[in-house]
């Protein structure tokens, strides 16, 4: 049974995987500080200051006409909240995420249309002299 399993922790894919997780979770992290440390502060400058996460609805305040308090995080303290502003904040995090992997593969993909293109465009090497050799027997013992 160990056998068994070292053999299947060791395929290729499997190592590939686990690679491509940790680069996966790397990455997600350089993204998230892009988004958060760059983009976003871009977004509330361009809105003007707007801090989307504090926009909620406290549905006590609708049934009992209770106050609702200024922050998102005491709203939920109080009860049932509908935190559209931190849905709106995801949202953006989310269209700028996908927006910034586009332009990533967009740029991969061009990258490697090039290369394969220029290895394309390389001429094959010239036959050794054993393949003309057996390519000159081949046509021998056909003609005869």
């Amino acid at each position: 049974m160990w056998k068994e399993f070292r053999a299947f922790a060791m395929k290729g894919n499997v190592v590939e995987l686990a690679v491509a997780v940790i680069i996966g979770t790397a990455f997600g992290k350089i993204v998230d500080s892009m988004v958060n440390d760059i983009f976003m502060p871009i977004v509330g400058a361009v809105t003007g200051g707007l801090d989307f996460t504090n926009y909620f609805i406290l549905l006590r305040s609708l049934t009992e006409g209770v106050a609702a308090p200024a922050t998102y995080e005491k709203a939920r303290e109080l009860g049932a909240t509908i935190g559209y502003g931190k849905f709106l904040t995801v949202s953006i995090n989310f269209i700028i995420i996908a927006w910034i992997l586009f332009i990533v593969v967009k740029a991969v993909n061009r990258v490697s249309a090039r290369d394969s293109a220029e290895s394309a465009a390389k001429p094959p090497p010239a036959p050794s002299r054993q393949e003309v050799l057996l390519e000159e027997i081949r046509d021998l013992l056909k003609s005869k």
